[in-house]
């Protein structure tokens, strides 16, 4: 049996990375099954894992999600952790379950590297546990990504773990060359092999107005059967009209957040493509802003928040595929087989 942990920060893209490895393998023929020692809390799945119920139902995994997640980890999850022995021991039952019968066991990270670590529950310790091969999915905002692939590289080796290598995903168009021309020659040439580029597919990278909703709760005012819309940018309205109308008109499917009293604003943004509105202050708009999207099919979100605490709120909010979407689901394979290495990937598991 073969480990594979895939590490990341939250929002690179991870489980959309194991899903398509794991479908991937499966079509050449191995036993796959899905494990995430730490998962998130979710206060829609009863603060169980999404991405556990997710890759429970794609791959047919006939295991309670309570083993394929079996322990959880919020921003307070000290206050309640008493035992650390017991934890750990939970973790190791689970994983026996879960990974029998199989050839490859897709390891899935917690939100960050270091969760964990106060607990002995971080992704160090636990792919030494599970003497598990690392792949490190990078999500390329700027230099410093890089840094920090080269940093954790370099710490995973020092602490005699096997990295088989990284994968920038969701690349942006226009650092693709970027990409391939100085940060994956930069990378080799600092001992780090790169075994992926993916460049950016919206389809399942922009998170949609149903998830922009549920992390905001508040009010749907319009566009109820419209919330499967993509979200590629987000615009803060708090602006001039002349410099509003500038950024609205060359943005596309974006979502603009806006004072509910911003009714120029807002009826300005419906003339262009913009997915949502989303109004903060629990300001209610004007009627004419209402008639207007609701005849465009343009869903508002009344937030019950100032501007900034909703632009933080935004800012966490990320692209879950669904069991369901069976064309984001298919995508996930199709950069794993277009864009990855991953005859490189299976010879180094081997090894």
């Amino acid at each position: 049996m073969k480990n594979l942990y895939i590490t990341g920060v939250a929002g690179c893209g991870k489980t959309a990375i194991a899903t398509g490895i794991a479908l991937k393998l499966k079509k050449e023929g191995y036993k796959v099954t899905y494990f995430k020692p730490v998962g998130n809390r979710s206060k829609f799945n009863g603060s169980l894992d999404n991405d556990a119920f997710f890759m429970r139902e794609v791959l047919n995994i006939d295991v309670d999600i309570k083993k394929i997640a079996p322990f959880t980890a919020g921003t307070s999850y000290l206050s309640g952790l008493k035992n650390r022995e017991l934890a750990i021991e939970g973790i190791k039952e689970a994983y026996q379950v879960v990974a029998k019968d199989a050839d490859v066991v897709i390891i899935d990270g917690a939100a960050f590297h270091h969760v964990g670590a106060a607990y002995n529950l971080d992704v160090v310790n636990l792919a030494s546990l599970f003497k598990a091969s690392i792949i490190n999915v990078i999500k390329l905002e700027n230099d410093f990504s890089v840094d920090q692939a080269i940093f954790l590289n370099n710490y995973y080796v020092a602490k005699g773990l096997k990295v088989i290598g990284h994968i920038f995903n969701n690349v942006p168009r226009q650092l693709f060359s970027k990409t391939e021309g100085i940060c994956k020659p930069l990378l080799e040439q600092m001992g780090c092999t790169t075994v992926g580029i993916i460049p950016i597919r919206s389809e399942i990278a922009s998170p949609t107005v149903s998830e922009y909703y549920e992390a905001l709760g508040g009010e749907l005012l319009t566009g109820e059967d419209q919330l499967d819309l993509l979200v590629e940018e987000v615009i803060v309205g708090a602006m001039t009209m002349d410099s509003a109308l500038k950024y609205m008109r060359r943005s596309a499917n974006k979502a603009v957040v806006i004072g509910g009293d911003r009714a120029d604003i807002a009826l300005a943004a419906l003339e262009t493509s913009t997915s949502a509105l989303i109004l903060t202050g629990g300001l209610y708009p004007d009627v004419k802003v209402i008639s207007s999207a609701a005849e465009k099919g343009v869903p508002v979100i009344l937030a019950h928040r100032d501007t900034y605490t909703t632009i933080e709120k935004i800012s966490e909010v990320s692209r879950r595929i669904r069991p369901g979407d069976a064309h984001g689901i298919n995508i996930t394979v199709e950069n794993i087989e277009q864009h990855c290495d991953l005859q490189r990937v299976l010879k180094m598991l081997g090894e």
